[in-house]
């Protein structure tokens, strides 16, 4: 919750059940884990439909609660800075891949010639 907030009397009722809905969540997915267990003679298109219809109901509990609402509120917010960023241009993004290709080959000649020379050093070193 926002440090500036002022809570309503539905928020203080709804911040009072997370606990519960939390519960549940662990419930169901409890229930998802151990129903895939027990139920392994069943087909597996059943067993996993079952495991989806409640991971998605856990999923749909557990946005129901402060954090989930939260995490719905972050979301939108990076949509909408994702729609704000400018993204290069095509020739820009080539341009700058090929800068990198050619720095890594030239980093990589550079210590390819080290490491030859100094394998040269230590041969004539150790004999």
């Amino acid at each position: 919750m926002k440090p500036n907030s002022v809570k309503h009397g539905a928020e203080v009722q709804q911040s009072r059940h997370d606990g519960l809905k939390w519960a549940v969540v662990v419930v169901l997915l409890a229930v998802a884990v151990v129903g895939n267990t027990y139920f392994a003679d069943v087909g597996l298109l059943y067993r996993v439909l079952g495991v989806v219809v409640l991971c998605a109901t856990a999923g749909l509990v557990a946005l129901t609660t402060a954090k989930g609402r939260d995490l719905v509120e972050l979301a939108v917010s990076a949509k909408k800075e994702i729609q704000r960023v400018v993204w290069p241009t095509r020739p820009e993004t080539v341009q700058t891949t090929a800068i990198v290709l050619v720095a890594v080959l030239v980093v990589g000649l550079m210590l390819w010639l080290i490491d030859t020379l100094l394998s040269w050093a230590m041969s004539g070193v150790i004999g």
